[in-house]
């Protein structure tokens, strides 16, 4: 064989291998126009979505996805989602009183029971997730001066409102983004955070006993309007997590989009998530430690040491949320029914 063939063989081959291991997203066919912004990754091939008008989604290949009715909910909007497996998941509807609410089925959609109903007319749910089966946290805008968090030790059937007036006091105009269902997250048996925008400053909430108390923290993340502040808060082991967010009508305003704390969220410094602009989601990859990945109508990105570097995916998918399994699949889901695989280098 000659020098150049060999070389060019050599480059064939460097040039396959670039494509297959370059982290991308591939879109999946999906029968849904709908705005996607609850999403639940079980395992490789079983992952669940939500969002407008009533809907409900999912693989149970990996590949394919199905519409899943919800009988009478088709003015919800279904924010969030949490799946346990193939058959069993909770949706949460976001909205302004009793639009806030919680449905499950456990026979993979094909009925729902209604869980439970905002009774607060003021109220408007933002996000919910849950540690295992049994013990699980929704959190809501402030109410009569207060976030509103209620927990659940019975997989949802009942309903317990938290008793921490002073630890969850609202500033003037603080509230939350029922953007990705991850302004709420959980880790560990009962470590939870919330994440805040709006008002003068952007704040980051935590708990260490399952919700029921609560400590606040200033975030570096500019607010003081009602489009901006935090949107999305993840952590992942050793107590480092990562706060995004921006200002959702400047999707590509190059100001500082992150926060980044060492410490379970006692205390946070400045980060520069990448690609610039507004980030809506950000979740660690389980079983990976120090990987995380960062979405939003900017792009997406990913920091495997920690947020030390971050690397751009993509700047032209919009997306709103995104999620991994213990596996290392992983999807996202945004605007007008989109949702997309993780497909290339494996993030675990």
């Amino acid at each position: 064989m000659s020098l150049a063939a060999s070389a060019a063989i050599a480059f064939a081959v460097a040039t396959s291998a670039a494509a297959t291991t370059a982290a991308a997203w591939q879109r999946q066919p999906v029968a849904s126009e709908a705005e996607l912004r609850g999403l639940s990754v079980v395992s490789a091939k079983v992952a669940w979505a939500s969002g407008a008008k009533g809907t409900v989604l999912r693989t149970v290949d990996g590949e394919t996805w199905t519409r899943l009715p919800v009988p009478d909910a088709e003015a919800f909007d279904f924010r969030d989602i949490e799946a346990f497996d193939a058959n069993t998941a909770i949706i949460m509807g976001a909205g302004p009183g009793a639009a806030s609410r919680m449905y499950r089925t456990r026979d993979g959609g094909a009925t729902w029971q209604l869980l439970v109903v905002n009774k607060e007319s003021e109220g408007f749910w933002d996000a919910m997730a849950f540690w295992d089966s049994k013990n699980g946290i929704v959190f809501g805008d402030p109410v009569r001066g207060a976030f509103q968090v209620l927990v659940t030790n019975d997989g949802g059937e009942n309903w317990q409102l938290v008793d921490d007036p002073k630890g969850l006091a609202a500033l003037p105009q603080e509230g939350a983004f029922a953007a990705s269902g991850t302004c709420l997250s959980v880790a560990g048996n009962g470590d939870a955070w919330f994440v805040t925008g709006g008002a003068a400053k952007a704040r980051a909430f935590r708990s260490a006993d399952r919700g029921r108390s609560w400590q606040a923290a200033e975030l570096p993340i500019p607010a003081a309007a009602a489009t901006k502040g935090a949107f999305s808060v993840g952590f992942g082991a050793g107590g480092r997590g990562f706060a995004v967010g921006g200002d959702y009508k400047e999707t590509t305003l190059d100001t500082l989009n992150g926060a980044a704390s060492s410490d379970g969220g006692a205390g946070w410094a400045p980060a520069q998530i990448l690609p610039a602009g507004f980030m809506s989601a950000v979740v660690p990859v389980p079983g990976a430690r120090d990987t995380f990945v960062a979405v939003g109508l900017a792009g997406s990105g990913y920091t495997r040491d920690g947020g030390k570097s971050w690397t751009i995916i993509e700047k032209e998918t919009k997306l709103n949320a995104v999620g991994f399994s213990a596996s290392g699949a992983g999807w996202a889901v945004g605007p007008k029914g989109l949702i997309v695989k993780y497909v290339g280098i494996p993030l675990k």
